[in-house]
């Protein structure tokens, strides 16, 4: 079934829209707070293993922002983001409510769903896995004998 070009537009606002968020965080990890202050948050927070949960968080926060961004490996960075929202949802942001501005869970909610719906949809005709799979698909179609 084709989609109109209106669900591809729709896909690429949602993932532009969700990068920028987590390039955003991704970055003040790396750079505002450090991955050292970042552990160290983690670790106030009760979040276990928190060096090796702050440098997960980071890594799937700017590079997996800027994957959907690009609408690269769409899937695999789509079900990181959910495991990373799941965690800073169960782990820090559940018990202090809804509200973001009381450390409640509305925007890791929100981030995490917008992922999983990028994950299980895929990222839309435009972008990087789409255009691979069409240079693989075309790539078979040369090398597959002709039935003729």
């Amino acid at each position: 079934m084709k989609f109109p070009w209106t669900r591809d537009l729709a896909v690429l606002i949602a993932r532009v829209a969700i990068g920028v968020v987590l390039i955003a965080h991704g970055a003040q990890k790396f750079f505002t707070f450090g991955i050292a202050g970042t552990i160290d948050s983690f670790a106030g927070m009760g979040v276990p293993v928190p060096q090796a949960a702050a440098l997960f968080a980071a890594v799937v926060e700017l590079v997996g922002g800027a994957a959907l961004i690009l609408g690269a490996a769409t899937p695999v960075v789509g079900l990181l983001v959910v495991l990373n929202m799941l965690g800073a949802f169960a782990l820090v942001h559940l018990g202090n409510g809804v509200f973001v501005d009381q450390g409640g869970f509305e925007l890791v909610a929100a981030l995490g769903a917008g992922a999983l719906v990028l994950a299980a949809t895929g990222p839309g005709a435009w972008s990087v896995d789409h255009l691979v799979g069409r240079a693989v698909a075309s790539r078979r179609e040369v090398a597959a004998p002709s039935a003729i």
